[in-house]
């Protein structure tokens, strides 16, 4: 924004009538799904050099518009600022593949049972967004490009909704803290007890909220399969800038109660395959693979198994010792430790059990190193970037797809 530009309205006090053009429905014409998905992802690139002010915009409207939808949302937005708009703006983005959208706006509606929503907020919500989209569109805001928006947020909507109506299972679940270990200054073990036990399946994550960051939620994968006493292991790095997950790792004690949200996700063994499996875990992705690997040994598997965990540097592979003795004790399990970088003071040959045997590099290049898979069962956990270039190099090497199971949504 140049010197003497007005800027855009972000305070209630400070509107200027019409400033922001009201969504106009009526009239605005029906465009197929391709369309409409295409239509939005040339909207959004006209508009992202601005997304920061858009945000502050579509926080202005929603909470002018609907005052009580704030206490929805923490105190300090800093942390929240971008968050659910980006959120938005992926799905939307994502609306001509329904296949993969709808299982994942069936979890998401379910979950967001916990914060209260009803129909209304959904309404306004998607009047804040497409307000504050064609405010930054200016005369690129036609109305062939508001009905792709209006119809796109409608799908999401109603799909979100109808989820919500369905599910007779409880909003969220009360868990008390019975363990807290640290691992390191950035790592914390937390075991929690939930009453009654929450029904969900190895390798799926749930939504945490603590009493330290209240109305903050973060994304934990359980490290251990369903238990009937409802005890969760969780596994906790303290990420820059994670409100959160520092919160976890530096203060949590035990007899805390946390607030728990549904399973989600669509990490699993598939119970109808015989085909051998790969798995792939970086850094505390190996939470959701720990728990699945449990399943398979309490199912009696004898499927062969080779997993590839790893990290930075060896201090990532702090479950290591765990699953070596795993891998001793079920000979249908093969672990193959990956660490990106290796001090120059060490050896990968020298007798330290967590370096070795290690292939050195990155874990999209270990992987792929061994060949395609393509017969495989491939499950994938760990940060989204990890995702992204092991998932990416997989298909270019050969593996199909359709064998590749990951969960991108996991972000502090």
């Amino acid at each position: 924004m140049t010197a003497g530009q007005a800027r855009p309205w972000t305070d209630p006090e400070r509107r200027v009538p019409g400033a922001v053009p009201e969504p106009s429905k009526p009239g605005r014409p029906v465009q197929g799904l391709l369309d409409v998905g295409e239509t939005i992802r040339r909207s959004w690139a006209i508009v992202e050099p601005r997304t920061e002010e858009l945000t502050q915009l579509f926080y202005g409207l929603l909470f002018e518009r609907a005052p009580a939808s704030r206490s929805l949302f923490p105190l300090n937005m800093q942390v929240q600022r971008s968050r659910l708009l980006r959120a938005l703006l992926h799905v939307l983005q994502m609306v001509d593949q329904p296949e993969n959208l709808d299982p994942f706006l069936d979890q998401l509606g379910r979950d967001h049972r916990k914060f209260d929503v009803v129909d209304e907020h959904y309404r306004v919500l998607g009047d804040a967004l497409t307000g504050a989209v064609a405010h930054f569109s200016g005369s690129a805001w036609t109305p062939e490009v508001a009905s792709a928006w209006d119809q796109a947020y409608e799908m999401v909507a109603d799909r979100m909704t109808s989820a919500a109506r369905a599910d007779r299972g409880p909003a969220s679940w009360t868990g008390r803290v019975v363990d807290h270990r640290r691992l390191g200054w950035d790592l914390a073990v937390v075991t929690v007890q939930t009453a009654p036990p929450i029904p969900y399946r190895a390798g799926q994550y749930m939504s945490i909220e603590t009493p330290h960051r209240p109305r903050l939620w973060r994304y934990l994968s359980p490290a251990n399969a369903p238990r009937d006493d409802g005890v969760l292991e969780f596994h906790v790095r303290a990420v820059e800038s994670g409100w959160v997950s520092r919160a976890i790792v530096a203060h949590t004690r035990p007899g805390e109660t946390w607030r728990i949200g549904p399973p989600m996700g669509r990490m699993r063994i598939d119970p109808a395959s015989t085909d051998d499996v790969v798995m792939v875990a970086g850094g505390t992705g190996v939470a959701p693979i720990r728990a699945m690997l449990q399943h398979l040994i309490e199912q009696g598997s004898r499927r062969h198994t080779t997993l590839f965990v790893g990290g930075r540097t060896k201090k990532d592979l702090y479950d290591l010792s765990h699953l070596r003795a795993l891998s001793s004790d079920h000979p249908w399990l093969y672990v193959v430790p990956v660490i990106e970088h290796v001090d120059d003071h060490h050896v990968l040959d020298e007798p330290n059990p967590l370096v070795a045997g290690a292939v050195t590099g990155t874990l999209a290049d270990a992987v792929t190193g061994y060949g395609a898979w393509r017969d495989h069962d491939v499950l994938v956990c760990g940060s989204p970037q990890m995702i992204r270039a092991t998932v990416g190099q997989m298909l270019v090497a050969g593996t199909p797809l359709d064998r590749i199971r990951y969960d991108p949504f996991t972000l502090d």
